[in-house]
């Protein structure tokens, strides 16, 4: 009989190239990959958090945005690493089962759930606000204050929030390759919207902005980098699909890398010429904040409404990856038995798991209805960074038990990397507010409980017998083609 212990910590054995450990659509090239790691990315954390980061931070806020860069950068080589390694479904609840065992993936769990469940609700209700500025610059009217704010913000319901989270289902369930497909339209077009913005606000460029560079010295500007640091999820995203991408071990690995680089340069770009272009005491509680500055700059309302427009989409887009990573994450929970197979059933025709996309929009539409963004965006912060801790110790586990394992790419200067990751994800949940880390920690708590009662119960593994960590899965074998690149 299997100890308590034992049953816990049992692990997956990592998988083999060629191996395929569910029956989703392969679907998703390299191209598509980068665009879903830039998509989920790039969105409400430039166009919306300045104006919450700024007044915390001030003209420093340039800084937390390297800070977060720096922590996410050295995690994504971990990311990349575990991706090309391990390419399967589940992200980091994936990883850690393969590394850490049952009961720790659970942990995992619920931190994924808030970094994609949540910031699926916060950018939806960040969307809400651009919508506003683009039909008040376009028609003159806004939607009123009921219908687009939470009830603790003084609404009854954000509807825009939900519609935009009711769109991005839709079209999930059409499948990943439609989805990946117009999610790359929608990043080029970001990515435009975002330079023009710079391009704009450079005119307006006024040095003495910076005069009082840090105002709440260090302490504030690694605050407003615990903040922000959600908007980095996008690199978490790209190792979502690992089920559906083609050459996973090749191009997962690549994908994380530039859109790594992608995001950081444009982040930076966009948070010095936006505090360069107005002073840092107007960013405060300022909606469709990179929208105002334009209009500030030239005197009329053109430029702020190519912005809005811009952010909606991008916000759009934003939510459209999230929706898909915790939809694909609860899948992989699921085909394991730690959820109910409803989760993992996938539709004959689309390959895409529907009743999982129809539940998981319907939850977070209600979420993003009634929870006011600030809130959002500080649970989904700690979820990302205890995932990005537990990738960068998984990656020195992984490298100590299966040295051998085929890896698509390798992580330079290991040990130091994965150690540099760890050490910035604690550092910045130390700087987060008493109560999120509680209500992280009592979010935990219930994930694990439910793991109890069900999924140690449930658990294909636990069911199956005993096997070696370094045996492989036995699943079905898909060759690669050569069109898989």
């Amino acid at each position: 009989m299997t100890s308590l212990s034992q049953q816990l910590l049992r692990r997956k054995p990592a998988p083999i190239e060629g191996v395929e450990d569910s029956h989703l659509k392969r679907s998703i090239g390299l191209f598509a990959l980068t665009m879903i790691g830039i998509g989920g990315t790039i969105g409400t954390g430039i166009f919306y958090v300045l104006s919450g980061a700024v007044p915390i931070a001030g003209p420093a806020v340039v800084w937390s945005f390297v800070i977060g860069g720096a922590v996410a950068g050295v995690t994504a080589l971990c990311y990349a690493e575990l991706a090309g390694s391990v390419p399967v479904s589940g992200s980091t609840y994936s990883y850690a089962y393969t590394t850490l065992g049952e009961a720790p993936a659970m942990g995992v769990a619920a931190c994924l759930l808030l970094e994609y469940g949540v910031s699926t609700a916060g950018v939806a209700v960040g969307w809400s606000q651009y919508v506003n500025q683009l039909l008040f610059n376009l028609f003159g009217f806004r939607i009123p204050e009921a219908l687009s704010n939470a009830p603790e913000q003084g609404g009854i319901i954000n509807l825009p929030a939900v519609i935009v989270i009711v769109l991005c289902g839709l079209l999930l369930l059409r499948g990943a390759g439609e989805s990946a497909k117009a999610n790359a339209v929608m990043v080029i077009i970001k990515i435009a919207v975002l330079l023009f913005f710079v391009a704009v606000a450079l005119t307006g460029w006024n040095a003495d902005h910076f005069a009082n560079f840090a105002p709440a010295g260090f302490q504030g500007i690694v605050a407003a980098a615990g903040l922000i640091f959600f908007s980095f999820i996008g690199l978490d995203a790209v190792s979502t699909a690992g089920g559906e991408a083609k050459n996973p071990k090749r191009n997962l690995p690549l994908a994380i890398l530039f859109a790594l680089l992608v995001v950081v340069v444009m982040y930076v770009a966009v948070a010095i010429s936006a505090v360069g272009a107005q002073e840092p005491g107007k960013f405060e509680n300022q909606s469709a904040g990179l929208a105002a500055i334009l209009e500030a700059i030239i005197g009329s309302s053109w430029p702020g409404t190519v912005v809005a427009a811009g952010a909606v989409i991008s916000i759009f887009s934003v939510t459209l990856v999230t929706l898909y990573g915790q939809t694909r994450i609860l899948f992989a929970m699921s085909r394991d038995g730690m959820l109910p197979p409803v989760f993992s059933r996938v539709d004959r025709r689309t390959l895409a798991p529907a009743a999982n996309t129809m539940i998981v929009t319907a939850v977070i539409a209600v979420i993003a209805a009634l929870v006011p963004i600030n809130f959002l965006l500080e649970m989904t912060s700690i979820g990302t960074l205890v995932a990005f801790l537990v990738v960068s110790v998984a990656v020195i586990i992984l490298r100590r038990r299966q040295p051998n394992l085929e890896r698509g790419f390798t992580l330079p200067l290991h040990p130091l990397i994965p150690i540099l990751s760890i050490l910035g994800c604690i550092w910045i949940i130390t700087q987060l507010r008493p109560i999120t880390i509680i209500v992280f920690v009592v979010w935990t708590a219930v994930v694990l409980v439910f793991y109890w009662f069900y999924g140690r119960t449930h658990s294909v593994l636990g069911g199956a017998a005993a096997q070696p960590a370094d045996v492989p899965f036995t699943s079905t074998v898909v060759q690669p083609k050569d069109g898989d690149r």
